[in-house]
């Protein structure tokens, strides 16, 4: 083997971790976006039943 075919197998190792790299970050940012949505829409619908919940406890229908 000469210094090129080294050097050359150094690039595609690289080239392979970065790759690799990218690959596992965008893995992890979908991963990260859909828990963030997932833990919002959560607690919009637990703020939604508690406001609604105190509303009813509020008014009474017949003022009786």
């Amino acid at each position: 083997m000469n210094v090129n075919d080294l050097v050359q197998q150094r690039i595609e190792a690289a080239r392979h971790r970065i790759a690799t790299t990218k690959r596992t970050r965008a893995e992890l940012t979908e991963a990260r976006t859909r828990g963030l949505t997932h833990r919002h829409t959560q607690k919009l619908r637990t703020l939604a039943q508690r406001d609604h919940a105190a509303g009813r406890g509020k008014s009474s229908p017949s003022g009786a």
